[in-house]
């Protein structure tokens, strides 16, 4: 029998790096199995999803934020826009890039009882936390999350997606 040398070592290696690789790749969640990076500029903004007020814009970076495992999107608001009170069935982990995200606790939107969040604050609010959200000049926000992502409205008539056309 060959004593296990250094041939055999630098296989198992590759073999083993190969394998983890290959791993990685599958629990990639944007799509693709490619390494991603975006820098600002490199971004795809569009309109916002249905479920948000309109005036927003969104950027998806990771993931996919209507179907099960890990999501990270970008939003852009502009000054004045609003997010009325609602819910979500899982934690939603919002990180602000720029401008200031304004955040509240409630089934009431009370900008009084809100609190300013600068860039590079981190929120994380639990799933079914009523909450509500507003910017005062343009703010980008990341959001971070375990999808599918859902948002219930406090009041149905605060939903986008009711509005008669």
């Amino acid at each position: 029998m060959k004593p296990f040398g250094f041939s055999s070592l630098v296989i198992s290696a590759v073999v083993i790096a190969s394998a983890v690789i290959g791993a990685e790749k599958k629990e990639n969640q944007s799509g693709s199995a490619e390494h991603q990076m975006f820098d600002p500029a490199s971004m795809t903004w569009g309109d916002g999803p249905p479920f948000l007020p309109p005036g927003v814009k969104f950027a998806l970076l990771s993931g996919d934020p209507t179907q099960k495992g890990v999501f990270t999107i970008r939003l852009r608001m502009p000054a004045g826009y609003k997010i009325p009170p609602h819910t979500h069935p899982a934690a939603e982990l919002i990180t602000p890039i720029s401008g200031s995200l304004h955040l509240g606790a409630g089934a009431t939107f009370d900008e009084s009882a809100g609190h300013a969040m600068p860039p590079g604050s981190f929120m994380a609010m639990p799933a079914g936390t009523k909450h509500f959200a507003w910017a005062t000049e343009e703010t980008v926000v990341q959001v971070h999350g375990e999808g599918p992502f859902q948002i219930t409205y406090v009041n149905p008539a605060d939903d986008p997606r009711n509005a008669k056309k």
